[in-house]
């Protein structure tokens, strides 16, 4: 008998332990990782055009900005993906200094020159990066650095 409970014992022992060790970021998600390398692609080819008016591209920039929001939602709406929703708010986020304040800063620019663009174009690909390597796993929470945030 007291086998027997020492046997049940380790089992709640066990998966208290395995538990509290889940992983702050979720299994692979085939879509997310999709969504995310496709908005990289699509925000850096939308980047280039920012040497032209913001006018002309309008339609564009507000689309690019609602598949960031529902990015975001995604992300947010998924049981332990804390990471991972952070890193959408932070590259959406029109007051910091990722895409979502580069779109405001075109916006409010009208247009912008080659070296901004380059050097956001980097920090904005750095952040992609970041979340598709926490969508597939490679990336560890820990290794998380966020540029221009």
């Amino acid at each position: 008998m007291m086998c027997r409970n020492l046997w049940r014992w380790l089992a709640v022992v066990l998966l208290t332990a395995s538990t509290a060790c889940a992983p702050l970021i979720t299994r692979f998600d085939p879509q997310a990782y999709n969504q995310a390398v496709s908005l990289k692609v699509d925000a850096r080819v939308l980047m280039d055009a920012s040497t032209e008016p913001y006018a002309q591209h309008e339609v564009e920039a507000k689309a690019l900005a609602v598949r960031l929001d529902k990015a975001f939602e995604y992300a947010q709406g998924k049981p332990k993906n804390t990471l991972s929703a952070r890193q959408w708010q932070l590259l959406k986020d029109p007051q910091r200094h990722l895409l979502g304040g580069f779109l405001t800063r075109w916006r409010k620019d009208s247009t912008l020159g080659p070296a901004y663009i380059d050097d956001k174009k980097e920090q904005v690909g750095q952040a992609f990066d970041q979340i598709i390597g926490l969508e597939s796993g490679k990336l560890k929470p820990a290794d998380l650095a966020i540029p221009g945030a």
